[in-house]
């Protein structure tokens, strides 16, 4: 398991036009923005929201479209005037244009993969038989929409490797429509289900059909902004509509109640893992399949822990679980004697916080995170005997799945200066090889990475990654671009990323700061950055800057901020807060109005990490740092460019056009205050690559000029 409004008051008599324009500096111009008379009453405090209209979805509101058209142009006009910008695109393509492999799924000898030759718009699907067969195209998204919009979100492979079940997603909507095909012939089955969303199908083994959970069809206008209720799981049988799928579980009764099925390989049980939110938290229900008409029985009847499915034998089934362990561990539940007294522990609580573990022919893979780097250990099916699986260096190893009679598992790994290769496991032998690496065209040699620990304001010791150029002066001179997100229990470990090499061939140092919220060190470190202690994520990242600072890395007018998500709402608070410690500040598709996040799509998921205005504890924590409250006029703000995009039905953009206008409004002095708005794009995810180059290149484009820096 991976993963309310009060009434309209009334309208100032000063609407938008595209033709009023305030002046700001000497040649940046902003559309003037309607304000409305929007004041609400939360917990007897009086709130304006004068730019609540710029929620209204883009799609269905020609004054919204004609706003960010407005600002478009103005943000456009800007970059184009920026002369290196053509030659940091040129660059990144560069970079970019090498061989990218996903790690292959093997089932019944077939190879699954995807595979991107460089520059193509999405990656394809390929398959072949055996570890050397003659790959051919099974899946090419790039044929579904010539600007690249369409991607292949997801994609599963029947247990016998003759069918696979493939979502697709638009315009990077968070809804997936999914379809099958026949893996021999490459023909498209005429199954469709839609309304598909936070959710993977499972297969039954016979691949005659698919459990899955789905939404009621959204009510016209509301696709792409209303709340997420309703969850259902079905059962899809092959070859039939998806109108005649059976029902298999619901809980009316908890309409925010979501639902992840899984199959367990042996085909015995379906399991149906209940979320309410971003924690991970879970109740555990399952269904016997070896028995007709068989009823849901609940194995685990609370969200207190995390209970994440790893495999079973027979009755017995392993999961990862926080229960009692707050690093996490493995346990044994024997579905005979479900009671916690009766669960054997397999793998205990580590030192290291444990992310997953797989299993194979008789042994467990575990990777664990240790100061935020992969640690790979492998233990026997009692949970005795581990080793330590030897890595390449510092950096991030994922992969490791197959079936549970599997002899090999194939891994990637990669780190910031470290170009991504994917690995093959003997699980017999015990030894990796190489089985495909990329070629980047830069030399890795040439850059040094770091890793330092800095005190936060109260004194809780952060770690941060340094990715430089060797040879750098600590002189203050160096831009820094400085990355965090920190919440949702989400671990920033080393990656790969072409475009920072761009930034670090630009003389930039690249900065990634592991705050508390995410899940660095298990659910401690997670706990500490949410609700009511929020403040210690912005915390840790204010002082991550001035370490960076008072460690001569670089100076206030140097140093950049980056994030998106809620790593755009770290941001944005953080630049509310210290405005004068910050040069350029880059917020993408950033959740911005904290008192509102909850009253659209997947935003009341959110509550288990943010809180909620409802409540009166929980909103004056919440107020006190919601970025678009906390703007105040005659400020001078660092230069800033927000990206967001009209299909974004994650963080709606309405988060990023509110917060844009806003920072328009009070921003004291000559610093740009601009707003991207891609179209037909989503919240990231399938975004096509020439997008990603496009606005790559603005961003680092508008870091070069407000940084004085000079590319060499």
């Amino acid at each position: 398991m991976n993963h309310h409004y009060l009434a309209f008051v009334g309208i100032v008599a000063f609407f938008y036009s595209s033709h009023f324009l305030k002046s700001q500096g000497p040649s940046l111009k902003y559309p003037v923005t309607k304000k409305i008379e929007q004041v609400d009453d939360l917990h007897g405090v009086k709130v304006a929201d004068p730019y609540r209209w710029l929620e209204n979805d883009v799609r269905n509101s020609g004054e919204v479209k004609d706003w960010v058209d407005a600002e478009n142009l103005v943000t456009n006009a800007y970059l184009s005037e920026i002369p290196e910008r053509a030659g940091i695109r040129k660059r990144l393509a560069e970079l970019w244009d090498y061989e990218k492999f996903s790690t292959p799924v093997v089932r019944e000898g077939r190879y699954f993969y995807t595979r991107n030759d460089g520059l193509q718009n999405q990656a394809v699907l390929f398959v072949q038989d055996g570890p050397k067969g003659t790959p051919r195209v099974l899946l090419d998204p790039n044929t579904m929409a010539k600007d690249g919009t369409v991607a292949l979100s997801s994609w599963i492979p029947s247990d016998d490797g003759k069918l696979l079940a493939f979502g697709i997603a638009e315009a990077g909507s968070d809804w997936h429509v999914w379809k099958i095909l026949n893996v021999e012939t490459g023909a498209q089955l005429a199954d469709e289900l839609r309304w598909v969303k936070f959710a993977s199908p499972a297969w039954t083994p016979d691949a005659g059909g698919i459990y899955y959970s789905r939404f009621d069809e959204p009510a016209a206008g509301a696709k792409f902004q209303g709340l997420n209720l309703n969850q259902k799981v079905y059962f899809h049988k092959v070859g039939t509509a998806q109108a005649d799928d059976k029902l298999i579980y619901k809980r009316p009764d908890h309409p925010e109640w979501g639902f992840q099925t899984e199959v367990t390989e042996d085909g015995r049980y379906l399991l149906i893992t209940t979320w309410k939110g971003t924690d991970h938290n879970y109740r555990i229900t399952y269904l016997d399949l070896s028995k007709k008409d068989s009823q849901p029985v609940d194995l685990i009847d609370n969200f207190e822990n995390e209970y994440s499915l790893i495999g079973n034998e027979g009755s017995t089934l392993y999961f990862k679980t926080n229960y009692k362990a707050a690093l996490h561990r493995v346990v044994a539940i024997k579905l005979e004697k479900p009671e916690p007294a009766n669960w054997k522990e397999i793998i205990p609580q580590a030192k290291e916080a444990l992310q997953g573990a797989s299993l194979f022919g008789k042994q467990f893979i575990a990777s664990y995170l240790k100061d935020a780097r992969t640690l790979i250990r492998i233990f026997s099916i009692d949970g005795g005997a581990s080793t330590e699986l030897a890595l390449p260096g510092i950096g991030t190893a994922g992969g490791f799945g197959g079936r549970q009679n599997a002899t090999e598992t194939f891994y990637s790994f990669s780190s910031f200066a470290t170009p991504p290769s994917i690995y093959r496991y003997d699980l017999k032998k015990g030894t990796s090889e190489i089985y495909r690496a990329a070629k980047v065209k830069f030399n890795p040699d040439d850059y040094q990475v770091e890793q330092v620990f800095y005190p936060s304001k109260d004194g809780t010791k952060v770690p941060m990654f340094l990715t430089y150029r060797k040879g750098l002066k600590k002189d203050g001179n160096n831009p820094v671009l400085l990355y965090g997100y920190g919440g949702f229990n989400i671990s920033l470990t080393p990656s790969f990323s072409a475009s920072r090499i761009a930034w670090l061939e630009m003389g930039g140092v690249f900065a990634v700061a592991n705050l508390r919220g995410g899940g660095e060190y298990g659910d401690p470190w997670h706990k500490a950055g949410t609700k009511l202690l929020k403040q210690n994520v912005f915390d840790d990242f204010i002082s991550g800057a001035q370490w960076l600072i008072n460690e001569k890395y670089t100076q206030s007018s140097k140093l950049a901020i980056q994030g998106g998500s809620n790593g755009g709402l770290l941001v944005g608070a953080c630049m509310t807060q210290r405005p004068d410690l910050f040069g350029a500040c880059l917020p993408a598709v950033g959740v911005m109005d904290m008192l509102r996040f909850h009253k659209f799509t997947a935003g009341r998921f959110w509550v288990d990490d943010y809180g909620s205005a409802d409540n009166p504890d929980e909103f004056k924590a919440i107020y006190a740092y919601s970025p678009y409250h906390n703007l105040k006029k005659g400020v001078r703000y660092p230069a800033t460019m927000i990206t967001t995009a009209d299909t974004d039905d994650r963080v709606v953009p309405g988060h990023s056009f509110k917060f844009a206008a806003m920072l328009q409004e009070c921003n004291q002095g000559p610093n740009p205050v601009l707003i991207r708005i891609e179209t037909k794009a989503g919240h990231g995810a399938g975004k096509p690559t020439a997008k990603i180059l496009d606005e790559v290149a603005d961003q680092f484009g508008f870091l070069v000029k407000n940084l004085g820096m000079k590319p060499g």
